[in-house]
Parts: structure tokens; sequence; C-alpha cells
């Protein structure tokens, strides 16, 4: 494996990279400058002591003695210099050297000392001689002569040489500790986006018993218990996934056996014409029970994957309480329930028919189908809602929201079903821009769908108690 492929190596490198990068501009802002003013502040202070004894220089003159007195007042090698022209060039001879060198020939053709008897005036600077440099000041007298002041840098160069060697050395070991210290401290980050991807990877297999943990309240521990959530989420997804398949295998194979055994029964025995009447009866119901479950888990996919379709349009909730009321007179009477209609205040709803009159058709069957016979049972229109009562024995509060999940029938409940009514009716409720909701105590239960008003048509007061 590529380690530079390593968050950990990337970080580290990262982090000597910035290091390194501090550290070439701490040394290319001070080290050049300290040289710089070291040596500008040997200059001024030789320039300050020459000044000083140019003054005792002019009132008693110069000579070998003065010249001992004046390097040793300075601190620094004092020639005294007379120029003599000769031919296109001026050369300098030395009349006297605090070295006492003899022709003292180093400094015979001095720059600055050149310079100051051209000028006539004070002159100073850094001058490079036999390999070592100076800090020079070179001072002319009124006849043309010239005091030079020479000290050498090497002390003071050494001086900046032993603060940029220290500077490099703790660079290097501020290099070395943030080479140590980001590996370390980026590993461990890298550990826990490891530990991350790993539970990625388990929650990918479909693994969802092991929490993501990471009590960090950085950006990554936010990450994990963002993980975690998904983790919870997809374990509650996939509960439900698998509750569905079964409950809808078991759905589908129950009157898929029943129809299976009737034929059989139909093709083997030798059977009296009333008991094929009742066996195709029968059939005939199973058939409607499967006709229903598989328009139910059509529309259950279409409302999952977002593609139904709905054709929005004023709608009379009062004809569509009647449409309902004829549809399920004759259920009704079979089952011994008094079904009515009562219109409270007529309105219109901004909504689709056929979704409405197909939430109506779940929660009148819901009301037959669930209580005692002989129980009544009202469709009501009451602006832009419209409601389903019954005066059954009520569902417990505990169980209300229950009613409405997939696959679920209630405890005590009085029929089969498939569990799925009242689950697509409150989704295509949302869907329209309403919602579906229950109200039940004993003796009285009460489905309400509210929905959008029409324009012009004023919104519902809500459902009495």
């Amino acid at each position: 494996m590529n380690p530079f492929r390593n968050v950990g190596v990337r970080l580290s490198l990262a982090l000597a990279a910035v290091v390194l990068g501090a550290l070439a501009v701490v040394w290319i802002a001070l080290v050049p400058t300290l040289e710089r003013r070291l040596v500008n502040s040997k200059i001024a202070q030789l320039t300050q002591s020459a000044r000083a004894l140019e003054r005792e220089a002019e009132a008693a003159g110069v000579d070998e003695d003065f010249v001992d007195y004046a390097a040793h007042a300075s601190g620094a090698r004092v020639v005294f210099l007379r120029p003599i022209a000769g031919g296109d060039q001026t050369t300098m001879l030395v009349n006297a050297d605090s070295l006492h060198l003899g022709l003292s020939s180093d400094v015979v053709k001095d720059p600055l000392a050149l310079r100051a008897s051209t000028s006539g005036k004070l002159e100073k600077g850094r001058v490079n001689r036999d390999g070592t440099s100076y800090a020079e000041v070179a001072v002319p007298d009124k006849n043309g002569n010239i005091l030079l002041f020479a000290s050498s840098l090497r002390d003071t160069l050494a001086n900046d040489n032993l603060v940029s060697t220290r500077l490099l050395w703790a660079g290097l070991i501020a290099l070395a500790i943030s080479l140590l210290v980001g590996f370390g401290a980026s590993s461990a980050f890298a550990r826990r986006i490891r530990r991350l991807e790993a539970a990625a990877e388990r929650i990918a297999g479909g693994d969802f018993s092991e929490p993501v943990v990471d009590r960090h309240r950085d950006e990554v521990g936010q990450l994990a218990r963002a993980f975690d959530r998904m983790r919870l989420q997809l374990a509650q997804l996939d509960d439900a996934r698998r509750a569905f398949i079964a409950n809808a295998s078991h759905e589908l194979r129950t009157p898929i056996f029943s129809l299976g055994g009737f034929l059989e029964l139909l093709q083997h025995e030798d059977l009296d014409e009333e008991t094929q009447r009742e066996f195709l009866a029968t059939m005939s119901e199973q058939v409607q029970r499967l006709s229903k479950l598989a328009t139910d888990l059509l529309d259950l996919s279409r409302l999952d994957a977002g593609r139904m379709r709905l054709e929005l349009e004023p709608v009379p909730l009062a004809d569509a309480a009647d449409d309902l009321s004829a549809e399920f007179a004759a259920l009704a009477q079979q089952h011994g329930h008094p079904l009515e209609v009562v219109v409270e205040r007529a309105g219109v709803a901004f909504a689709d028919r056929e979704r409405v009159v197909q939430i109506g058709r779940a929660l009148i069957d819901n009301a037959l189908v669930h209580t005692p016979r002989g129980t009544p049972v009202r469709i009501v229109v009451r602006g832009s809602e419209l409601a389903v009562e019954d005066d059954g024995p009520g569902i417990p509060a505990e169980e209300a929201e229950q009613a409405f999940a997939r696959f679920t029938r209630l405890s005590g409940s009085r029929a089969s079903g498939t569990g799925l009514g009242l689950a697509i009716a409150r989704e295509l409720a949302e869907l329209m821009g309403g919602e579906l909701r229950l109200e039940s105590r004993p003796g009285l239960t009460v489905f309400t769908v509210s929905l959008p008003a029409a324009v012009g048509e004023p919104e519902p007061a809500g459902v009495p108690a």
C-alpha cells in the first residue's frame, strides 16, 4: 500500500510543510536583518568614537602616540594615512599604524580611505580585506590626510552565526516534534475515520446491531452520531421491509392456497350444484381479496417511489359522500349497519376526486368490518373535511397511531384484512396537502380527512367533540 495514501502520513507531512514554511519565513526575515543590524550597530559605534577622536586630533595633532591612544580609546585599529597622487591612481602612504606593521600594505588602497580623501568628508561602511570583514570609518583632516578606524567583524558575525545556527537547530527540533506529534494525532484521527469506514461497511452489509460510537465533540464525533442515527433508521426500515415482505407473502399465500383448494375440490369431487355455487362465491371473494391486495401494494409502491399522479380539481365533498353512500349501501345492509350522510356544512376541496373517494372507501370499509353488527355509521361533510363516524367500542389511545401502520391489525379486531387501507389513506391525504386524523373514545370513533379548500371556500372550523 502506498504510504502517502494514509491520512496520518498526509496530515503529518502537511504539518511538517507548515513548520518548514514558518521556519523559512523566520530565517529569511530574521537572519539577514540581524546581520545587517549588528554590522550597522558596530559601524555606528565606531563612527561615534571616530568623531570624538577627530576633535582631539585637530587640537593635539596626529602622531604615533595619538594613533596608539585612539586605538585604545576606540577599541579598533587606527591608521594615519596620507594620500599620494601617482599617475591616474591615488595611493596612500602610512604615517602611523596602531598595529605597527611597517608598511601596512593591506590598507594603502583601502576604498573608504581613498573615497574620504576624494570627497573630503567622513566615509563609513563594511570592507572585506584578506578574507576578513571589517567595519571602517575614514575621517579626513583639513590637510587631506586620513585617520582610518578599522574594527574586525569576526566576533559580530560569529554572534550572528551562533543565532542562525541555534535558530536552525531549534527549527529542526520543532520539525521533528511536529512530525511525531502530527503523526500521532493524525493517526488517532485516522483510526477514528477507519472506525467510521468499518461501521459504514457493516451497515452497507446489512448489520445494524453494533452502534457507531465516538464520544468526541468535534466534526468526526458529530459524523459518527449521524451515522448511528442513520443506522437506527435503516434498522427500522429493514425491520419494516422484512415485516412487509412477511405480511405481504402471508396475505398473498392465504387466498392463493384457498383458491387452490377449492379448484382441486371442483376438479376431483362430485359436488352438487349448490355446493359448487358456494365454492365459486367463496373463490370470487378470494379473488376480490387478491385484487384489492394487488391494488393496495401497487398504490404503496407508487407512493414510496413518488410516482403517484394526482389530478387536482375542485371536489364537492357532499357529492363524494353521496357516491360513497350509494356504493356501500348494500354492504352496510348486509352487515346490519345503518349508513347515512350528514352534511353539516357543504364545501369544496381542492383535491383529486378519485383519491378522495379511495380514502372514503378505506374509512367506511374500516368502520363496517371492525364494529359490531348494528353499529350506526355516518359520512359527515364539514366544509373541506370529510369524516366517517361510528358508534363502536372505539380504539384505545395507545393504539391510535398504530391504526395507520402498514399490515397492522389492532388487538381485538373483528375481521381480517390487509392492514393497508388506513396507511394508504393517510399517505394519500398528505400527498394532496391535507391530513388524516383519528379521534376515538368508547361509543364514538371519528376518522377525519382535512383537505385544502378550493379558492373562495372557507377553511373548516375543526371536528366538534
